[in-house]
Formats: C-alpha cells, sequence, structure tokens
C-alpha cells in the first residue's frame, strides 16, 4: 500500500473567529516521553492533570484492526455517512472538508507496525495542515459526555432498583433448588437441515437439536445478529436441550459470517441489505413452517414439537427479529425523523436507516406460534417506536449491556422497555457487558470472524452462563408453562448469579418518569409491586 506523500505537521484549532496552532511533534513529544513542548504549554493551561493524562492515553491508543478491515468499512455507506460527519469537524488546511483525506489516512495508518493510533493518522494525513472546529468538536464530546452520564444513571437507577425487587421477591436457594447455570439431565441429537425457499429464492441452513424425551417439547428459535452464524450460540442451544426444549438455529443468509467476509475481502459494500429487515423474520416463519410439516412426516421429529410452544431468542439484529415476530412493526415515520442528518453516537442508527430503502410493501411479519421472545442487545430503538413496542402482548426479556457501544443501551434496549405495556416484561442488564459479551468463540467450522478481548468484554463465559440460566427460567416459565421455573425470574435469583467482574441486575417495572430523571436529578426507585402488595418497603 503506497505511503503518504506529505503529513500533517500542523493542526489549526479553530473557535469562532479565534484560532491557535500546535505541532504535531509536540503532540508526539507528549505522547511518547510525557514532556511539554513550548507550543503545546499553551494549551496544558487550560487543562488538569487528569484531563492530560487521558490525552496522552487517547494519543497512545491503538487498534489491530488490518488496513483491509478499515479500508473496506470506510467504503461502505456506513463508513461514509462516520467520515462525512467527521469531515466537518476534521478539515484540511483550506477549510474543505476532511472526508478523502481522513480516508486515506486512516487506512494508511492501520498498516504501521505499531497500528492504528491518532499519531499514526495524523502523521498519515496526505496534507500539511488539519484544522479542527472546535465549537463542533466540543458538541459532540458535549453529546458523547451526556450520553455516558445519563447511561450511568440509568444503570445505577436500574441497579437501585433491582436491589429492591429482590427485597421483595421469593428467594431461591441455589443449595436446595436446581442450579439453572449447570447442563440439565437430558442429552440430545443434533441434525442439520438445508431448507430452500422456492418463493424467495432463498436458501440457509438450520442446526437442530432434539432433546432424548419421549413427550412433546417446546420450540425455541435463536436468531444471530450481524456477522454470525449458526454455532455463534451453540452453547446456548445445547443448555436450553438439556432441559428439554427443541431447539433451531437458523443461519441467516445475507447478513451471517459469509457476508461480513465479502465485506472485508472487498466482494460486498454493505454489512447487510435492508431486504434483510423483511428476510430474517420471514426465515423464522419459513422454518417453522417447515418444522410444523417434519412434526407430522420426519421420523426424527415426529410427536417431538409443541408447535404451539414457541419461543424466541435474538441478538443484535436477531433482536430486531424477535420483536418484528412478537409483533412491534416498522416505524417509517419514526425512523425518517431519527435518521435526518446529525451527529449520532448511536452506531446501530446506520443500520437502522437503511430500512427506510426499502422498496416494498413489507408483509405481516408477526407469528403467533411465538409466545414469548427474548431480545439481546436489541437494535430498534428508532426502526419502531413507542405505540410499535406497546403493540407487543406476549412476555418478553430484554438483555442490555451497559458498555455497549454498537447498540447503546440507553438508547436501544432501556428506553424501549419503558414502552412496552405486556405485563409480563424483564429488563437483564450487565453492567460492563458489550454488544459481543454473549457471543461464543468462533469453533473451527466456523467462518466467524474472531473479536478482540477489548472489544468482548470482561469474562464472556460469566455472560454465557447469565444467558444460559436466565433462558432456561423465562422459557420454562412460559413457553414450557412449568411454575416451578417462575422463583428464578426474580431480582433476587440474579443478584445470587451476579459477580463483581460482570454485575447483573434485574427488574419488572421501569417507567418512561423514572427514566427522565436520569436527564435532571435523580428519581427515586419505585416500590415494586410485590413489596406494595406485602407491605414491605426498603
Amino acid at each position: 500500500m503506497p505511503s503518504s506523500a506529505t503529513a500533517a505537521t500542523r493542526i489549526t484549532v479553530s473557535y469562532g473567529l479565534l484560532e491557535r496552532s500546535i505541532s504535531v511533534s509536540s503532540l508526539t513529544t507528549y505522547a511518547q516521553e510525557g514532556t511539554i513542548t513550548d507550543d503545546f504549554s499553551l494549551y496544558t493551561r487550560y487543562l488538569d492533570e487528569a484531563q492530560l493524562l487521558q490525552l496522552r492515553q487517547l494519543l497512545r491508543a491503538k487498534s489491530n484492526l488490518s488496513p483491509v478491515a478499515v479500508s473496506q468499512f470506510l467504503y461502505t455507506q456506513q463508513g461514509e455517512v462516520l467520515l462525512n460527519r467527521l469531515g466537518d469537524v476534521i478539515r484540511t488546511e483550506s477549510n474543505l472538508p476532511g472526508f478523502y483525506s481522513l480516508r486515506s489516512a486512516l487506512i494508511l495508518a492501520a498498516g504501521q507496525p505499531d497500528g492504528l493510533t491518532v499519531l499514526n493518522v495524523l502523521e498519515q494525513f496526505p496534507i500539511d495542515g488539519i484544522r479542527v472546529d472546535l465549537s463542533r468538536a466540543l458538541g459532540i464530546l458535549g453529546d458523547l459526555e451526556a450520553l455516558v452520564r445519563q447511561t450511568q444513571g440509568a444503570i445505577s437507577l436500574i441497579q437501585q432498583q433491582s436491589a429492591l425487587e429482590a427485597q421483595s421477591g421469593t428467594p431461591v436457594s441455589l443449595l436446595t433448588s436446581p442450579d439453572l447455570r449447570l447442563p440439565g439431565t437430558l442429552t440430545w441429537d443434533t441434525y442439520t437441515l438445508n431448507l430452500r425457499d422456492r418463493q424467495r429464492g432463498r436458501s440457509f441452513l438450520a442446526d437442530v437439536y432434539v432433546p432424548e424425551s419421549q413427550v412433546s417439547a417446546p420450540l425455541i428459535i435463536i436468531s444471530h445478529g450481524l456477522g454470525s452464524d449458526r454455532s455463534s450460540f451453540a452453547y446456548l442451544a445445547q443448555q436450553l436441550a438439556s432441559y428439554g426444549f427443541f431447539v433451531a438455529v437458523p443461519e441467516h443468509p445475507g447478513s451471517n459470517a459469509d457476508q461480513l467476509q465479502a465485506l472485508i475481502s472487498g466482494r460486498a459494500n454493505q454489512v447487510a441489505e435492508p431486504e434483510e429487515f423483511i428476510n430474517r423474520p420471514l426465515d423464522i416463519k419459513f422454518l417453522l413452517d417447515v418444522l410444523e410439516r417434519r412434526s407430522k412426516t420426519d421420523a426424527r421429529f415426529a410427536g417431538r414439537i409443541d408447535m404451539q410452544r414457541v419461543g424466541v431468542i435474538g441478538q443484535s439484529f436477531g433482536g430486531y427479529t424477535a420483536l418484528a415476530l412478537a409483533g412491534a412493526k416498522i416505524n417509517f415515520e419514526q425512523l425518517a425523523k431519527d435518521c435526518a442528518p446529525n451527529d449520532t453516537l448511536n452506531l446501530s442508527l446506520l443500520l437502522q436507516c437503511r430500512a427506510l430503502e426499502l422498496t416494498r410493501s413489507i408483509p405481516d411479519l408477526q407469528d403467533d406460534r411465538v409466545k414469548a421472545i427474548i431480545a439481546v442487545n436489541p437494535i430498534g430503538g428508532s426502526l419502531m417506536g413507542e405505540k410499535d413496542f406497546a403493540a407487543i402482548q406476549i412476555p418478553v426479556m430484554m438483555v442490555s449491556g451497559g458498555a455497549d457501544t454498537v447498540a447503546p443501551a440507553l438508547m436501544e434496549q432501556i428506553r424501549p422497555f419503558t414502552w412496552l405495556q405486556t405485563p409480563d416484561k424483564y429488563l437483564v442488564l450487565m453492567a460492563r457487558g458489550t454488544h459481543f459479551s454473549t457471543i461464543d468463540v468462533p469453533n473451527g467450522d466456523s467462518q466467524a470472524v474472531p473479536l478482540p478481548p477489548n472489544i468482548i468484554g470482561p469474562d464472556p463465559s460469566l455472560a454465557h452462563t447469565y444467558l444460559q440460566a436466565i433462558s432456561v427460567a423465562f422459557f420454562g416459565t412460559y413457553v414450557a408453562g412449568e411454575p416451578s421455573y417462575r422463583p428464578y425470574l426474580g431480582a433476587g435469583y440474579v443478584e445470587t448469579l451476579s459477580r463483581p467482574v460482570l454485575p447483573i441486575s434485574l427488574i419488572q417495572s421501569l417507567t418512561s418518569a423514572q427514566l427522565a430523571g436520569v436527564r435532571g436529578r435523580p428519581v427515586e426507585p419505585i416500590a415494586s409491586p410485590e413489596a406494595t402488595q406485602t407491605g414491605r418497603q426498603p
């Protein structure tokens, strides 16, 4: 890959009519040695010690993304949207948008031996000078600070509410009750189906886990997210099968690991096409139709699937898929409003806005066979408005990560949770969980791209254990209809599972009024229904 002929030597920071310049070498010296040069000292008077330390850490932070991966992303529509927004803030010396210069510098910097860093980007910038619009940059930083502050406030509120609900709920003793973190007593067989929907011209595989049981079993469908495949949640499918659930895990074409590999290799320019907002739920409906037929004709499945007791669990784009099957519709009016040009900090909105490009009418995506759903890190806060979440009438559990930078918890899970009107709703929060905490490491046969540990977050095996336990409890209660699982769906049980490295909370009640409090003065948690009924107070 060719290197840049020139490199940025100075950065001009503008704020209204005021401008000041600093050399890139001064920033390099400070980052590498901690030494403050004369021209840099003009700025340090405005920064305290903690801010200076943060700046040095930022300058030295690096990413190990390959230049190919960076290049292919920046040439996608989503990447170009980000470059346009950054280019309005980081401009050329002649005050033109820095779109093309930024793209070149980011790709070249990723190819440097020490990885992609801020300093490498500056050194690969193909022009001598850079202008930074400080007022715009401060605006973005202010929005980021507000989002972080509000998210932390929401997390604190949920943790308080969870502690309150734990006090009033029915306790579960792990000494006397089954430990749902452990596998169940049943073994299972696994089969792979090769499915072809001729009407849509769509073919895909599905792994089916059949528990060794003589009774008709409830069915759980697992829908993976973008860039994953059917192996990403094999650990969860096996856990559910060991407790007597019939489990099917389809691999969605067009938004699976193969599509991500095509993006990285330059054979595709989008992570997912707009049609996937329709095709993914239709994949599940088609799979249900196939299993319903085979439950009558296929010796492996005959008499072993209860098609009237179906649950769906989905992660990320799969979370949207689960919500759509549950009855939430795409709200194009809301989506158009949220997709208007803005400096969004919600990366998932770049994907959600692609639904505006749909050229055909949307069929009915709801499936009445689905009796309960779990949406893990779902996207949909703009795709589906308040009335659309309120239309869901079946039990819903939403799982959120407090450190999710792809589908931010506050916008994509916590706020939509307050819109749900179904009486059986749960919000599970892993305070330090990321967008990738629940995704398993790809096996040797998988095409999924492995993720670096700092992106996955702390102790993913613990996140997997949490999801295994709460999934068995939720589907055992609302799909299998076994009351013995109901006590596990309380904040008290989740409290016994929680570990400091990855704290987890569960609540059943959160209002828009409570959540609004994190934007201003704190709002006290509302006493849980159980506490009100029994007269117990925190």
